[in-house]
């Protein structure tokens, strides 16, 4: 017997790769809505199914597209928000937004479940306290209990220390019987062995020797913004850390090392390399050109760490 599938709308979808991860723990999205072109365009190049709809949540109503009422779970990894005292421009708000909209889109479709992922900031710091207080005083009178956990994707399997802030709501009576999944108990795969194979398929003689030096996780992989220039792996400090593991993070790579790229080198990687990084699986195809990609990429939820939370709010419903 097939096991229960369950129903979800998701907001702020990007390239898919959280619904990817919600798929595989029993969620069939009824809608996926992104504002980007590109990122609706790849997810619908993978799942031909999915009803893919590139629009702003903030023009969303749900009152138009009456199927999304009742879902299962209302999940969605949204754009990252700064604390008050780091806004400095007008758009630098536009994250907190999108914040408060699927708090409202919540109490209007009334899900059973609700999964956000953001900054771990949002969960941890004391510079979001107000923001916390509002998202549970809203979910308490909509009938909802919160739940805030920091995750770290390195505890499920993903080669990359990435840690997210989540929010789990649940609706009378399922609340009751939630519990966050635990980590997996292995070591997180290496930067080595996820993507020593990738280097050496072009012939580079260096290939096994880089591996062997990239012998931890990878520091967490940074989209970047669309108000920023071209795709590279972050800030001074990721871009070090990066080098500590043989790899120039300066920019990105559009191929793999050829054979004649110097043996003690620092090969880019390229954004096929990023989506492993992210356990985003090979045959996920992206559509749009290198920097778009990448942002696609570097913003996405790893899918192994949707999976495991999914399960988790999955194992709830049934209970």
């Amino acid at each position: 017997m097939e096991a229960h599938r369950h129903t979800s709308l998701e907001i702020c979808a990007g390239a898919g790769a959280q619904a990817l991860g919600l798929e595989r723990a029993g969620f069939d999205p009824i809608m996926l809505m992104d504002t980007k072109e590109h990122a609706c365009r790849t997810v619908r190049l993978n799942r031909r199914r999915w009803d893919v709809r590139c629009i702003d949540l903030l023009d969303f109503d749900p009152a138009e597209h009456p199927q999304t009422y009742d879902v299962d779970l209302l999940s969605g990894g949204l754009p990252r928000v700064k604390s008050a005292a780091a806004v400095r421009r007008p758009e630098d708000t536009a994250e907190r937004g999108l914040l408060k909209a699927a708090i409202w889109l919540l109490t209007a479709v009334r899900p059973k479940a609700l999964l956000l992922e953001n900054v771990a900031d949002l969960v941890e710091s004391d510079d979001f306290a107000d923001d916390r207080s509002w998202i549970e005083d809203e979910l308490t009178h909509a009938g909802y209990r919160p739940f805030w956990k920091v995750l770290n994707a390195a505890d499920f399997d993903v080669p990359q220390i990435r840690r997210s802030g989540f929010l789990v709501a649940l609706a009378a009576p399922y609340h009751g019987a939630f519990a966050w999944p635990e980590p997996s108990g292995r070591p997180a795969p290496t930067v080595g062995e996820t993507l020593g194979p990738s280097m050496a398929v072009g012939g580079w003689p260096g290939a096994q020797r880089w591996a062997e030096h990239a012998d931890r996780p990878a520091p967490a992989l940074v989209g970047g913004s669309d108000r920023r220039g071209g795709a590279d792996l972050g800030p001074t400090g990721s871009k070090k850390a990066w080098a500590s593991l043989g790899v120039n993070g300066n920019s990105l790579g559009d191929d793999f090392p050829p054979a004649d790229f110097p043996i003690g080198g620092l090969p880019r990687l390229n954004v096929r390399q990023a989506a492993m990084i992210q356990s985003i699986p090979e045959d996920w195809v992206f559509f749009g050109g290198k920097t778009s990609v990448y942002r696609q990429i570097g913003h996405a939820m790893p899918p192994p760490l949707a999976t495991a939370v999914g399960h988790a709010i999955a194992a709830t419903l049934h209970s």
